[in-house]
């Protein structure tokens, strides 16, 4: 049985407000990273960059999420020439909510962060695929494909 996404209200990096609900009856890629500028997030955002039209085009809404500042999510766009919103949980609440708030580990000093997971969220709101600990030059890709055979059975 498919699992509902979590509820989410959040501003993007210009101040837009941003609800999960906001997107029923749109197919919704809401994809987790840990950092803005930093080079395995930059590599997936400019991926994600490169398949985001024909996402829309498959009725698919890209939305970034990181614990990031607006200011920093801003700066990020435009060094990486990015369209589509950066969503910011500062207080890492709806990282919490849909589950990739994890326990790391850095130099043996251990501290909460974001793990590199996405949500293909269908237009009811369920979660059709949860992408765990991705890859950052390919992720985009699969979920590309993966979009295309969801489209494919509907």
């Amino acid at each position: 049985m498919l699992k509902k996404a979590p509820e989410f209200e959040l501003s993007d990096h210009n101040g837009v407000i941003h609800r999960l609900s906001d997107y029923r009856g749109k197919m919704v890629l809401l994809y987790f990273y840990p950092k803005d500028m930093t080079p395995g997030c930059m590599v997936e955002a400019i991926e994600f960059q490169k398949v985001g039209k024909e996402l829309e085009k498959l009725g698919v809404r890209l939305l970034g999420v990181s614990a990031d500042s607006a200011v920093s999510h801003q700066k990020f766009c435009k060094k990486n020439s990015l369209d589509f919103p950066l969503l910011v949980d500062e207080d890492r609440k709806i990282a919490d909510r849909y589950g990739v708030l994890v326990e790391k580990s850095m130099f043996g000093k251990k501290y909460m962060g974001v793990r590199r997971d996405s949500f293909l969220i269908g237009k009811d709101g369920t979660i059709l695929k949860h992408y765990k600990k991705v890859k950052p030059a390919t992720h985009p890709g699969d979920v590309l494909a993966d979009v295309k055979d969801f489209a494919s059975e509907f």
